[in-house]
């Protein structure tokens, strides 16, 4: 409808994988869904683990306009500075340690007359998820909104977690404050988009873009060895069946609450660039 804004949210990109199926079928998801922006969870394009400054402006230039990190945000210390420039749009997770370096709010202003900036943070779980000690993502939440200016905003929050039930806890703890709630982490995209009470859109996971002929991302026959076996294996990103997935929230220009939230799923060509050359060899 006239006067709403459309941001497409992407799910963990994994690997290389990942990364070729976002520059293959992002054209397709502007076409299909013209979002004002596109965002991306991107902690996992270094191999699976952390992000690069070369990855990130190779997602940059192929059509993203800010990018999340999550428990991995550090894993590629080159990446830092970025994270400390104010004007580029890349966050890390808001409820870490406060002397941890890099910006966790992302701000993209309007693009067009009449239009809300856009608001992002992301918070990371505290329930089986040891990997990234973290505050109270709920009281992180609130500090993050009072910074945020109430007029002419509109603000989506990821939970970046684990467990199924955090996420939606907290969906519901900021329903009819913020105009999202987008779930990431887990890599499986879930079937519950909805709209809660208050005007929140809501996913517990977003899926990930990346390969789907693997275990979460990674090899599947190194996991299986593994979990067979007990013994230790180098968990490489898998390859096969690659897929941008995420959601698309329809935001509503008066209130900056949501509309509509939808999952998106977009199948790779495995024949065409960039899985292939220009020229098919």
């Amino acid at each position: 409808m006239e006067g709403d804004i459309t941001i497409a949210f992407l799910g963990d990109i994994v690997g290389q994988p990942g990364k070729r199926a976002v520059t293959q079928q992002l054209p397709q998801l502007r076409q299909d869904h013209k979002p004002d922006f596109v965002i991306a969870n991107a902690e996992n394009a270094r191999h699976g683990s952390g992000l690069t400054p070369e990855l990130y402006q190779a997602l940059r230039e192929c059509g993203i306009d800010g990018m999340t990190l999550g428990d991995h945000a550090f894993r590629d210390p080159k990446i830092i500075p970025f994270l400390e420039r104010p004007h580029e749009p890349v966050i890390r997770p808001a409820n870490i340690s406060a002397k941890a370096p890099g910006k966790s709010l992302l701000r993209l202003p309007a693009t067009r007359p009449g239009m809300r900036d856009l608001y992002v943070f992301t918070v990371v779980g505290r329930i089986f998820f040891p990997t990234m000690p973290a505050d109270d993502p709920f009281a992180c939440a609130d500090r993050m909104l009072a910074t945020i200016p109430s007029d002419n905003s509109m603000v989506i929050v990821e939970a970046h977690m684990e467990a199924t039930a955090e996420k939606a806890a907290l969906a519901h703890y900021l329903d009819g404050r913020v105009a999202a709630v987008v779930g990431s982490h887990t890599h499986v995209a879930t079937a519950d988009a909805r709209i809660l009470r208050g005007g929140t859109a809501f996913i517990t996971d977003m899926g990930m873009c990346g390969p789907y002929n693997s275990v979460i991302g990674r090899d599947r026959r190194a996991v299986v060895k593994h979990m067979t076996t007990g013994a230790p294996v180098q968990f490489e990103v898998g390859e096969g069946d690659e897929r941008l997935c995420g959601c698309v929230i329809r935001v509503r220009g008066d209130m900056g609450l949501a509309r509509s939230i939808d999952r998106i799923e977009y199948l790779a060509d495995r024949q065409k660039p960039p899985f292939v050359s220009e020229t098919g060899s």
